[in-house]
């Protein structure tokens, strides 16, 4: 029979995340552990290789990722970093769009499941339930959703909200409001409100929406009404919007109201005027969810998932802000 990678996580009397690690991500290993599970590995006959991992025992050498949106200029950068980072191991990528809605979700997850050796869902809509039966068929990580005993990838915009509201406060803010285009990541909501609220800004919400361009353009129309000086879109798309109805309004950003987004998209720095955001890091959320996804495939036995119970590994991904034109002092009224 051949040889798992809990034998060798036995022989060295280290975990199986780590040996993947070895093998998947070296530079989180110390070098004289990583050495021993080399060693280990070739005395046991252990080959990491995904391709005969796949004739061995039935996988695929695929990764599947499901995502919100792929019309999003956000997501194309991160699946094409994925596909690289993957290529690198030994897998391929194959990516699905849920449309934002439960019912695609599920449909796309029917659609792929067989054709790959475990899952990435970004901001899944499916009940914990669902997402907890899931994770026992096949291995399984959640990106922008937390969901207890499922491995997780954790984008945390605290800095770069912390960021943009000190900025706000120095430009004379007081009144502001955050356009929500999302009823699943309710921590983003709740986050801006807490940095606001701690250096005694007012912020209004509006919302939730879906999170797209046409969004911000419905929402423009609404921040008069709130007497706001500054508004904070749930991502760059949305605030895009806002940045063009604010021009057909006649409104002059930052002049007037200061807009800031989230994602730090390429269209970002190129509208008019250039968008002040919260950075995210594409390339590093692609390798974190890849090498997550790629240690949980190695840590479940015969390609079959985790128990809903089971301690669940996760990873966070910081943020920042990145000051540009569309953020300015508060207006004289």
């Amino acid at each position: 029979m051949a040889v798992t990678i809990r034998e060798v996580a036995s022989a060295v009397g280290v975990s199986v995340s780590t040996v993947s690690r070895a093998f998947t991500a070296p530079d989180q290993v110390q070098p004289k552990t990583r050495q021993r599970i080399l060693d280990a590995a070739a005395e046991l006959g252990y080959s990491p290789n995904p391709a005969a991992r796949s004739l061995r025992g039935g996988g695929t050498g695929t990764l599947g990722l499901i995502v919100p949106d792929i019309a999003n200029p956000f997501f194309p950068p991160i699946i094409k970093a994925m596909q690289a980072r993957a290529r690198r191991l030994g897998y391929t990528v194959l990516v699905a769009d849920s449309d934002e809605r439960e019912a695609d979700e599920l449909a796309a997850i029917a659609a792929v499941s067989k054709r790959v050796d475990g899952l990435i869902l970004w901001a899944s809509t499916l009940t914990e339930n669902r997402l907890h039966e899931l994770a026992g068929r096949m291995p399984l990580v959640v990106v922008n959703r937390h969901v207890p005993g499922i491995p997780e990838v954790r984008i945390s915009l605290t800095a770069g909200i912390a960021q943009a509201a000190e900025q706000l406060k120095a430009y004379g803010h007081r009144r502001c409001v955050f356009i929500n285009a999302s009823r699943a990541e309710l921590s983003r909501g709740k986050s801006i409100q807490e940095s606001f609220e701690a250096l005694d800004l007012s912020l209004s919400e509006l919302g939730p929406y879906e999170p797209r361009f046409e969004t911000g353009v419905h929402a423009a129309t609404l921040v008069a009404a709130h007497d706001a000086t500054a508004v904070i879109a749930h991502n760059d798309l949305v605030a895009l919007g806002v940045l063009h109805q604010m021009a057909n309004l006649g409104v002059s950003v930052p002049r007037d109201v200061s807009v800031i987004g989230i994602d730090d998209t390429l269209l970002a720095s190129v509208s008019t005027p250039s968008l002040t955001t919260i950075r995210i890091d594409p390339e590093e959320i692609a390798t974190r969810a890849g090498d997550l996804l790629i240690e949980t495939i190695a840590s479940t036995a015969g390609g079959a998932g985790r128990a809903p119970d089971a301690a669940s590994p996760f990873v966070e991904i910081g943020s920042r802000l990145i000051p540009r034109a569309s953020t300015g002092p508060a207006p004289v009224r």
